[in-house]
């Protein structure tokens, strides 16, 4: 991987289950598009009407609210492109997720290749409708270091000691933002809002995943890197000193 490729397109995954959900996310972010989760019906509308994403994949058993009227009720207010996925073994939910504005059914369990291949053609038809699918990343600089870290925006590409640092595009945000502020602590909620836009309570938990991958790739290259360090209670800073890495 040379480099992070631009974003294709913004997903919300709608689902209640964090292991099919982490899945899911690790897998289109691999994929180059940008991803957000909501794990229940009420979190998914005001994602919606905030994000605008390009493209929903909804489970239907959700813990508040029945998929199928969710669907409904999302297509009502944005005209934002549905795919089902669902474990249910009713015949009857293909057809009634068509027929209430679904542009796709996907039954759990599911082939990874399928689903992308679906992702894309539904994709086809629909033009973007996010912003952020094309926004610049925060930092404006054409380059930025951290003792022999090098990240350049422009490119969308971060190097360590001349190696290029395998990220997915959350991963590249996330490390831009940090290398932007070396030295300065950030919130996780500040973060969450550089890198997507918004921050709630479910972002603090994401960004630590993330930061645990980052510190495994940064340490896979045994060259000299910078330090990201844990501040308890409050978030992250990255340095070119050599510190202790506490929990956060």
């Amino acid at each position: 991987m040379l480099g992070v490729r631009p974003v294709r397109a913004c997903i919300l995954v709608i689902e209640d289950d964090p292991v099919v959900a982490r899945a899911l996310v690790e897998l289109l972010e691999s994929a180059d598009y940008r991803v957000w989760h909501a794990a229940n019906g009420q979190e998914a509308r005001g994602l919606v009407e905030r994000l605008k994403p390009d493209l929903i994949l909804l489970d239907l058993l959700l813990p508040d609210v029945d998929g199928l009227v969710l669907c409904s009720m999302l297509k009502s207010a944005a005209e934002v492109p549905i795919i089902i996925c669902s474990a249910s073994s009713r015949r009857s939910d293909p057809v009634l997720s068509l027929k209430l504005g679904a542009d796709d059914f996907v039954r759990k369990p599911f082939e990874l290749d399928d689903l992308l291949a679906r992702i894309e053609a539904v994709l086809r038809r629909a033009p973007p409708r996010s912003a952020a699918a094309t926004a610049p990343l925060p930092p404006r600089t054409s380059e930025l270091r951290v003792a022999d870290l090098v990240v350049e925006p422009a490119r969308r590409r971060a190097t360590l000691g001349g190696e290029v640092l395998a990220l997915t595009p959350t991963e590249f945000r996330l490390l831009s933002v940090l290398a932007a502020h070396a030295d300065a602590v950030l919130t996780r909620d500040r973060l969450a809002q550089e890198v997507w836009g918004y921050a709630d309570a479910s972002n603090g938990r994401t960004i630590d995943v993330h930061i645990r991958r980052l510190r495994v790739k940064l340490a896979s290259l045994r060259v000299r890197g910078p330090t990201i360090v844990s501040v308890r209670g409050i978030g992250y800073r990255i340095t070119a000193e050599e510190t202790a890495i506490t929990a956060a």
